[in-house]
């Protein structure tokens, strides 16, 4: 079906079926895990199709340059790293693959809670130091627990299901989501000042918009629980560091779950960043991972494969 040689570039380490697979199809493949934003600009216009993760931006300048674009595939979900409007002006399909590592996520978030509830981290420190402390990390079960899910897409959908049989009550707010998924009998849907005055627990599966921005502030957390539990594994500037501070230090944040942050590049951090995010890691009920709640071995080759089928899919369209 395609028999004209056109060219792919490939910005980031993928697993080897989706190179091999798209060479299958007829595209001559540039592999370059190890290109620079920088170094981009000068090259971006002898490819039909990009293929990128976090470290690219394809913005209006870049996709200017890119003269023969046809698709941009994004590794993973996060689309605010694209300019969508423009691309779409420009015919650019645009293809994210949140497919491929939905489960990786929804595990890695219920592994974080069960970490913190468990005292995991902490009590593993202290027996590689032969302290012993038993009832100083009892822990807390999830039975009975109200789980708030804030964004029920590919990554919400899959939590909600893995949680099915653990005997708690989830509810879920989702602007965009019409009609209540059908495979998922367990949940309820509420709005989003309810969820905040009923959840124990609030796990966040939202993208990176205009309108999440620093959606979790002072006024957002002071709505919730006391003690309620915050979990993020969507994207940084969700929410506001500064106020995520001031509840773990007034009490109104009993546990923090973070796998992103509002900047995740260390070597760019101002003086006042570093004291922040020092004061931050100092917290005992807290449980941190360097955004890799989608990086799993499975993962890479989900993504492959869905990014594969994607671009058979938009081009048969």
């Amino acid at each position: 079906m395609y028999t004209m040689k056109k060219r792919v570039l490939i910005t980031d380490y993928v697993h080897q079926d989706l190179p091999t697979r798209l060479g299958d199809m007829g595209y001559d493949i540039d592999y370059q895990p190890t290109l620079l934003y920088s170094e981009l600009g000068s090259i971006i216009h002898q490819y039909t199709g990009i293929i990128i993760n976090s470290k690219i931006r394809m913005n209006v300048e870049m996709i200017d340059l890119a003269t023969q674009l046809e698709f941009i595939g994004r590794l993973g979900s996060g689309l605010d790293i694209i300019d969508l409007n423009y691309a779409a002006q420009k015919n650019i399909h645009v293809i994210s693959t949140p497919e491929g590592n939905r489960r990786a996520v929804a595990e890695h978030a219920i592994g974080m809670l069960l970490a913190l509830n468990n005292n995991l981290l902490k009590a593993d420190r202290e027996v590689r130091n032969f302290i012993w402390k038993r009832e100083e990390n009892r822990g807390t079960e999830l039975q009975n627990k109200v789980i708030g899910l804030v964004g029920l897409g590919n990554t919400g959908q899959t939590m909600a299901r893995l949680l099915s049989s653990w005997a708690q009550r989830i509810v879920y707010y989702d602007k965009y989501l019409l009609e209540h998924p059908p495979h998922l009998s367990n949940i309820e849907s509420v709005n989003l000042n309810e969820l905040k005055k009923r959840a124990d627990i609030i796990s966040f599966h939202i993208p990176l918009t205009s309108e999440t921005l620093h959606l979790v502030d002072t006024p957002f957390l002071n709505d919730c629980k006391d003690g309620v539990t915050i979990i993020n594994t969507s994207r940084g500037k969700v929410m506001k560091t500064e106020a995520l501070l001031e509840a773990l230090d007034n009490g109104k944040i009993g546990g923090l779950c973070m796998d992103v942050f509002e900047n995740e590049k260390t070597d760019t951090y101002t003086e006042s960043e570093k004291l922040r995010y020092q004061a931050l890691f100092n917290y005992p009920n807290t449980v941190f991972s360097p955004h890799i709640a989608g990086w799993t071995n499975e993962s890479l080759q989900k993504i492959a494969n869905t990014m594969v089928d994607k671009i058979a899919q938009a081009l048969e369209k």
